[in-house]
């Protein structure tokens, strides 16, 4: 049974869901709203650029967890995927998912966004496992932290690993589906990568090693 993965944000998405979610907090009042969009946007391109630091982003986009209830939290968060999220997820994106799953290939999204914010997005995909960046919890509340490994850049390929090893399996044909340079160490380590609707930097690297480069877009 092969693995097919897919990358979250601006791939099975044509958006992405993390700056989202900094949009949709500022519109609702949740965080200082004039600060918190500025320091949202300038993360979001750096992330694009390749000049993100996780660490300080990773304080920034899950210190609100820590600061409301969590009933509240998730409750804003199905207002969130019905109103934000659903527009946004691809046709043809899942067409390539159900492609997938039709060949009996186990489907997976790896994703540097948390699962606090990924993880209802992949149940509305119909894919099953989800490698998202942890936060951090405590007494039935989030701590503003993160628990383990980021699945941002190496931070996939090192979630992954511990996946397989978890499962005895491998990446004998699996895929890769992503749209960021950022997921280049993954794309060099499954056996079929494949760029989606690719930024700059992705898709010079595709082309230049005869990758097959898509797009998921109307």
């Amino acid at each position: 049974m092969s693995l097919a993965i897919f990358d979250l944000d601006n791939t099975l998405l044509a958006g992405d869901s993390d700056h989202l979610w900094g949009e949709f907090l500022v519109t609702h009042g949740l965080v200082d709203g004039e600060h918190y969009a500025r320091e949202n946007t300038r993360f979001y391109h750096e992330y694009r650029d390749g000049t993100l630091d996780i660490d300080a982003f990773l304080r920034f986009s899950l210190r609100p967890l820590s600061e409301h209830p969590r009933e509240r939290l998730e409750a804003l968060r199905a207002r969130f995927v019905e109103e934000c999220i659903a527009p946004i997820m691809l046709e043809q994106a899942q067409a390539l998912i159900a492609h997938h799953r039709e060949a009996g290939d186990t489907l997976m999204i790896i994703t540097a966004t948390n699962a606090f914010v990924t993880a209802p997005i992949a149940a509305r995909f119909g894919i099953p496992h989800l490698i998202a960046t942890q936060p951090a919890e405590r007494d039935g509340g989030y701590t503003g932290e993160v628990e383990g490994i980021p699945s941002f850049r190496e931070g996939k390929v090192q979630r992954l690993e511990s996946w397989l090893a978890e499962r005895e399996h491998d990446l004998t044909g699996s895929h890769f589906y992503s749209d960021s340079h950022n997921d280049l160490p993954l794309l060099e380590r499954v056996e079929h990568p494949v760029a989606v609707d690719p930024d700059p930097q992705l898709r010079a690297t595709a082309e230049a090693r005869g990758w097959p480069v898509i797009s998921l877009r109307d």
